[in-house]
């Protein structure tokens, strides 16, 4: 077998993987976990206020990413806390700055019309 060919195998062989992984993330068993989570969780909205107010998740707040930092009391005393935005990046970075305060109940939720199907039953 040529290096090209073992090449082109292996690179097969990772897209393989990596679409399962993403299949497995975002899966129905996903949804039906985060919709347990957010049934009683602080929902948190980490876009622009901008964003925010074009649509949003009923009950959720909206706190801005590059406010999560400074606004870290508003988190406090919830059992469970979402986090999400547009496209889950965001989030997941507003997760890892919780987590670096202390926060052990956060969960990146990804993106906005997601936690709104799961919350209004049609991620179930």
């Amino acid at each position: 077998m040529s290096k090209q060919s073992f090449k082109i195998i292996f690179s097969g062989l990772i897209i393989i993987i990596m679409f399962g992984l993403l299949k497995n993330m975002f899966s129905e068993n996903n949804n039906e976990e985060l919709n347990n989570i957010i049934s009683n969780a602080y929902l948190v909205d980490v876009r622009t206020p901008a964003e925010f107010a074009e649509g949003n998740v009923p009950g959720s707040v909206n706190i801005p990413l590059d406010q999560v930092q400074n606004q870290l009391s508003k988190f406090k005393n919830h059992e469970s806390i979402v986090v999400f935005c547009r496209s889950g990046n965001r989030s997941g970075q507003a997760k890892a700055i919780l987590e670096q305060n202390g926060f052990t109940n956060v969960v990146n939720g990804g993106t906005w019309q997601q936690i709104n199907e799961i919350k209004n039953g049609a991620g179930k």
